[in-house]
């Protein structure tokens, strides 16, 4: 019997590997059942936003997706009815814009496709598309890309009065979805992690970098038009710290007169002034995805040369 659920445990687990490596960007899932689920316990919530509800019909029901956004993000039911019950005027006012995300397959694809020609190696996990409690627009785990639906909702028309300052900054439009989904198609592909402010920024720069490449823009925008005027001063500050792991007013915080991640910029920035001065731009990208030393790379982008 042990025996029989090892081969089991051995078919599930290859399964689920050749599933995350799938090469072909017209086959990739995309997985929209969470938002589904979540509407159905929401309305079954009301009109006090209970967390049993949200438990029983949305995170037990939930896909790998769900449960990979759970961990410092939905957290629990509790913590999920809890934020819910505190902008449920927001949540009420995203339901159109979240249930529209299933009408995006075609343009999601598209970016795969302009992935696949530009990086060949990439590969195409499933991507999921929940609700979840206001605090992560995305990321990849489980083997797939998570998108956080609820964090791309905003209109001219949405209720903000609860809102926090940092929720009302980092809110974006629906039609934002695919260039999100683009941003962590790259970070799936990307063979490093954090570490120095250097190497975070360039991170998160490369993904966006690519995914304009691949999907006609990146979501930062807002940063680029406050960060483009005063360039060099910001480089000047950057060069100081960038190889400590102090992320403070570039990275996942917020500091007053200054939008967040301003590291997104800095990092675009030095990857495409690598990828304007690399002659094979295939092999540019490919160098792109598997960077070691990242001071080396920093060098070589020939970016610090602009302010000399």
């Amino acid at each position: 019997m042990k025996k029989i659920k090892l081969l089991v445990f051995i078919l599930f687990a290859s399964l689920s590997f050749c599933k995350s490596q799938n090469k072909n960007p017209l086959n990739i899932e995309i997985i929209t059942s969470d938002i589904d689920n979540f509407w159905s316990a929401f309305d079954a919530a009301r009109p006090d936003f209970k967390p049993e509800s949200f438990q029983k019909l949305y995170l037990d029901k939930g896909s790998k997706g769900v449960r990979g956004f759970m961990k410092n993000r939905i957290q629990s039911a509790d913590h999920l009815a809890k934020v819910i019950r505190k902008h449920s005027l927001y949540y009420s006012s995203i339901k159109r814009s979240t249930e529209s995300i299933a009408g995006m397959e075609k343009e999601i694809k598209n970016s795969m496709v302009k992935m696949k020609k530009i990086y060949p190696k990439a590969t195409f996990p499933p991507v999921y598309f929940v609700i979840g409690a206001l605090n992560s627009g995305g990321t990849t785990g489980g083997g797939g890309l998570i998108i956080g639906a609820e964090m791309y909702g905003i209109t001219s028309e949405t209720p903000t009065d609860n809102l926090s300052d940092w929720s009302k900054k980092v809110l974006k439009p629906v039609e934002d979805i695919p260039h999100v989904v683009a941003h962590e198609l790259v970070h799936f592909q990307q063979k490093y992690d954090g570490g120095s402010l250097l190497k975070a920024c360039i991170k998160e720069g490369a993904a966006d970098f690519i995914a304009e490449l691949i999907s006609g823009k990146h979501i930062n925008k807002h940063v680029h038009e406050f960060a483009n005027p005063i360039e060099k001063e910001l480089w000047l500050e950057f060069k100081n710290r960038m190889f400590t792991k102090d992320y403070t007013g570039w990275l996942y915080s917020k500091m007053e007169g200054r939008p967040n991640d301003l590291g997104y910029w800095m990092g675009y920035k030095i990857v495409k002034s690598y990828y304007d001065n690399s002659t094979d731009k295939y092999q540019a990208i490919d160098n792109i995805m598997h960077i070691r030393n990242f001071e080396k790379f920093l060098l070589q982008s020939k970016y610090p040369d602009r302010f000399n």
